[in-house]
């Protein structure tokens, strides 16, 4: 892990920037999520209606506090026995959490990533929104140079690194059993 790019994946993301970076399965794009800007210029790149929701990852689940609301000991541990890992929940929220975030729903999606680089970004950053990288109907992006030919003007910083191997993005679970995703 390059610390020299990791440091400026964190300015980009403090600078109210978006940043492309690889997660388990494909590339990602990510911002600051209380970032009302950033988050829209993600949703203008990808051409993602905002009523859909995006997916926030963080490195632990107090990094989700004032996000969600809290679980029942039973949730908790269903949630918790995927976590690190490829599965994102839908979650209650609070009503405060940004429309831009939640889009139509009283939800949100959230995961805690299993892939290292990802990981220590979000210990210096806290959540991010994390998106797939590709525009709005087209394949997620598995290289960089996908990524750049995608969003040659959109992305503020690529952080380097390697995909983390999975052949599919994360699953996303509800806790009433459904499966998204």
């Amino acid at each position: 892990m390059n610390q020299w790019h990791l440091s400026q994946a964190v300015r980009t993301v403090r600078d109210g920037g978006v940043l492309a970076y690889p997660t388990e399965a494909v590339w990602g794009l990510g911002c600051d999520p209380a970032n009302r800007d950033a988050v829209h210029r993600i949703l203008d790149i990808k051409q993602r209606p905002e009523h859909k929701g995006m997916i926030l990852i963080g490195a632990s689940l107090a990094q989700f506090e004032g996000w969600i609301m809290p679980l029942s000991d039973n949730d908790l541990e269903q949630v918790q026995a995927t976590w690190p890992g490829p599965v994102t929940w839908v979650l209650p929220c609070y009503p405060h959490v940004p429309v831009w975030l939640r889009g139509q729903h009283e939800s949100i999606a959230v995961r805690i990533t299993d892939h290292p680089l990802v990981r220590a970004l979000c210990e210096l950053t806290g959540p991010l929104v994390s998106t797939s990288a590709n525009p709005a109907g087209k394949e997620p992006a598995r290289s960089v140079l996908r990524v750049r030919q995608y969003f040659p003007h959109g992305v503020d910083h690529i952080l380097p690194g390697t995909l983390g191997g999975r052949s599919q993005p994360s699953t996303i679970r509800t806790l009433t059993g459904q499966q998204l995703r």
